[in-house]
């Protein structure tokens, strides 16, 4: 339920930067990000556990996730500019996959075959939604893989050190990284942005900080492996923001492929696998 409201969350930061991104830098709606995150946690981090944030375990794990996080944003927000929404949203999809594969290699998880067929289902019902055109490849696409990649990582380095840090804290700490690289950056690129528009930046990093702040509790309780195909569900809150603000509606087989990741989800977390993690 965490990784589903995360996921129900966080296109809405994403349609945001879809909007901004004909008219600013990338750089720029990324420091947005970065910093109006940092700006909104950190006061409440240190209100609530005051010195305890600096004693952190493992705190170059903690920047390095944020920058993997930064990296994933800005690979992301790229793409989204120079490519289809639509597209970019099916290649970046592709971290569910890394993350099942992976979380077997580097968290020495358990991965059931049930799990990488569900990964592999859920990549289908997306697929089925977004429908990419591939016909002529633009290189952009391989900033939305990147982004994957990067996304992978982050939820990977999310999981191994879930359990150890509380989760205001480690929401602080990803957000270090990116604020102060971004911060020393987008004086370079800066264009004064309108009242409206300024806000529309402060609900990136808003909406980024609870969404993620959901994510992280996620994985307080579940597998990486686990969690991953749930990551499939955010195409369902994209399909209706693609409608309400762009006037896409889904045509049958769009239908069909949330169908599929419904079902997907429902089967995961039926699973006897689920139960005994839970």
């Amino acid at each position: 339920a965490l990784m589903i409201g995360a996921m129900m969350v966080v296109p809405f930061m994403d349609a945001l930067a879809k909007l901004l991104s004909s008219h600013y830098p990338v750089l720029q709606l990324v420091w947005a990000r970065f910093f109006f995150h940092f700006l909104l946690v950190l006061p409440v981090t240190l209100w609530r556990y005051r010195g305890a944030v600096m004693d952190a375990p493992a705190p170059m794990m903690q920047v390095g996730r944020g920058l993997c996080l930064m990296g994933a944003t800005i690979c992301f927000f790229g793409a989204i500019r120079s490519i289809p929404l639509a597209d970019a949203i099916a290649l970046i999809f592709f971290d569910a996959v890394i993350i099942v594969i992976l979380s077997g290699v580097l968290l020495n998880e358990k991965v059931p075959p049930e799990r990488l067929v569900a990964s592999v289902a859920g990549l289908v019902g997306v697929l089925l939604i977004v429908q990419p055109g591939f016909g002529n490849f633009q290189w952009a696409s391989l900033l939305a893989l990147a982004a994957a990649l990067f996304f992978a990582l982050y939820f990977l380095s999310t999981r191994y050190l879930s359990g150890n840090t509380p989760p205001l804290v480690m929401l602080a700490w990803q957000g270090v990284g990116g604020f102060v690289v971004m911060s020393t950056v987008v004086p370079l690129v800066w264009v004064t942005p309108s009242p409206a528009d300024f806000s529309m930046m402060a609900a990136l990093g808003f909406i980024g900080a609870i969404g993620h702040l959901l994510l992280i509790r996620a994985f307080e309780y579940a597998e990486a492996s686990l969690l991953a195909p749930f990551l499939y569900t955010e195409i369902i809150m994209q399909v209706l923001l693609g409608y309400w603000l762009f006037g896409d509606l889904p045509n049958r087989w769009a239908v069909a492929g949330i169908t599929l990741i419904i079902s997907v989800g429902l089967y995961l977390s039926l699973s006897p696998g689920s139960r005994n993690n839970s």
